[in-house]
């Protein structure tokens, strides 16, 4: 399966426009249930139960195959790009409940049972943090959104970023202390 992927990433690279759709159309039943694999583990980890594990699939979908050129090299680049992609998906619709409540709209039911201003506001931080530990460390936040929001395992992470698992074991170590005391001020 994972060869089938990386063929299928591989011929979108180089494939003409209209071949893109019947490669994105083979390439989908490969992934789509690791990607809802993904996102309902990070959905679950967040409690972020306000966007359901199908919609975060689909808009993660989508825009990784709205992009129109990439050199995709093989499955892993696939699915690290896939947990940038969703980690924006919910920081968005974090940002949007955030200023929602702040003008006073009126809120869905649903939303209102389902989302609390804490739950938006540590997602926020985190993203507030992890961007700022890309500015001066790429690679541990590259670690760390293999590792969280995609939900990889140390093993996984070292062949996505072309690493050893050494490293990547220090860099999350690292990056996990360091946006510990940088979100908790500890």
């Amino acid at each position: 399966m994972a060869s089938e992927v990386t063929l299928l990433l591989e011929e979108l690279s180089v494939a003409a426009d209209g071949a893109n759709r019947e490669t994105l159309d083979r390439l989908l039943p490969f992934v789509y249930n690791e990607l809802r694999r993904l996102a309902g583990s990070f959905l679950q980890r967040e409690h972020a139960v306000s966007i359901q594990t199908t919609e975060l699939v689909h808009e993660a979908y989508f825009k990784l195959t709205d992009q129109k050129k990439v050199d995709w090299e093989n499955r892993g680049q696939f699915f690290a790009i896939a947990a940038q992609a969703m980690r924006r998906i919910l920081i968005d619709a974090a940002r949007q409940r955030k200023s929602l409540k702040h003008a006073a709209e009126k809120v869905s039911l649903d939303d209102a049972l389902t989302v609390s201003a804490g739950q938006n506001q540590d997602l926020l931080e985190l993203d507030q943090a992890l961007t700022e530990l890309e500015s001066f460390d790429e690679q541990q936040c590259r670690v760390v959104e293999l590792r969280y929001f995609a939900g990889l395992t140390i093993e996984e992470t070292a062949g996505v970023l072309k690493i050893s698992p050494a490293t990547v074991k220090r860099e999350w170590t690292i990056a996990r202390a360091w946006l510990y005391q940088k979100i908790n001020g500890d």
